[in-house]
């Protein structure tokens, strides 16, 4: 049974910083694409970073780019979103999700099949 756990997040000031770790596990999980999106209230869900199974290659929304890192540790299953400078329109649920494919990391919320419960991050003064 495949498992996507989310840990991190919590509450910033504006400017400061938060990191999010997430971890797959379960079924016969390859090193598949994996991403974060985030859902603020009352929005729909979006992809805020995305990276492929190798690592090699990253997507990153226009609103965070030069502001959230994502990593992944080799060809393992565990990422990372390392969130600096953050405003408070980053208020929002993120979610962890593994998209089962290879090559560049998809866009499209669709094709990721597994989820995390989600982590609130909430940035206020």
């Amino acid at each position: 049974q495949a498992q996507v756990m989310e840990s991190g997040g919590g509450s910033a000031l504006p400017g400061g910083s938060l990191r999010l770790s997430c971890a797959a596990s379960g079924r016969s999980f390859k090193p598949y694409t994996m991403g974060w999106f985030r859902q603020p209230p009352g929005h729909e869900r979006e992809l805020v970073a995305a990276i492929a199974w190798n690592g090699l290659t990253t997507y990153y929304a226009d609103s965070v780019k030069g502001r959230f890192t994502i990593s992944r540790d080799g060809a393992e299953n565990t990422i990372k979103l390392q969130m600096n400078s953050l405003k408070p329109e980053d208020t929002a649920v993120y979610y962890c999700a593994v998209s089962p494919q290879l090559g560049p990391p998809s866009t499209r919320l669709s094709d990721y099949k597994f989820w995390g419960q989600g982590t609130q991050v909430t940035v206020s003064s």
